[in-house]
């Protein structure tokens, strides 16, 4: 595993589980801060991603790479508590939180093999470091249809900022994962049958 900011110092990262802006508001167990581990070869096409994209003033942003198998346990601790419902307006106000594990929480997650990301991208003004996110009509962590790639229910200016994200990352071998527009994977993965626990720090 290597940090993206070994490769690219200056990549922009928002790792929302290292805080409390996440869908349970509390920091995730295993998460002791905010840095995107990746595997090596995950990571440099990541970097590649990136490099392309800086050519037209555009940036990536993630909000989470390696999530180690304890993370993953604390949210199917959150799932299971039906009485914690503070998260419910901003990330599922249109579901019952019990149909969220399974439907959009898994017991276990891809993302602890080190190959999968989520991600958004970014317009940048002309020095290239103040940037903005593109508007892709929901929030990362919005559980929800709308935040299906190719919903019918977003603008069609929308659509085309997550087109021009999985553009991008699919020429570098990512696959989008369709019920999130954030969510990548490498393929082929390089550890596919690895899950890792290491606390990210």
């Amino acid at each position: 595993m290597v940090d993206i900011r070994s490769l690219v110092p200056d990549f922009s990262v928002d790792m929302r589980y290292a805080g409390t802006s996440n869908f349970t508001g509390t920091a995730i167990t295993g998460y002791e801060a905010p840095r995107c581990y990746l595997l090596k070869p995950v990571a440099e096409a990541l970097q590649r991603v990136e490099l392309a994209l800086r050519k037209h003033r555009q940036r990536l942003k993630v909000f989470d790479c390696y999530r180690p198998v304890r993370a993953v346990q604390h949210f199917v601790r959150w799932a299971h508590d039906l009485d914690d419902q503070g998260t419910k307006p901003q990330h599922y106000p249109n579901l019952d939180k019990r149909v969220l594990l399974g439907e959009y929480i898994a017991s276990t997650s891809g993302h602890s093999r080190g190959a999968t990301m989520d991600l958004t991208l970014t317009q940048c003004d002309r020095t290239g470091r103040k940037c903005q996110p593109l508007d892709m009509g929901t929030d990362f962590d919005f559980f929800d249809v709308r935040a299906n790639t190719d919903t019918p229910g977003i603008t069609p200016a929308q659509r085309r900022n997550r087109q021009r994200l999985r553009r991008a990352m699919e020429g570098e071998g990512f696959q989008n994962y369709a019920q999130e527009w954030w969510h990548y994977t490498f393929r082929p993965e390089p550890a596919p049958n690895v899950a890792f626990d290491f606390p990210v720090r």
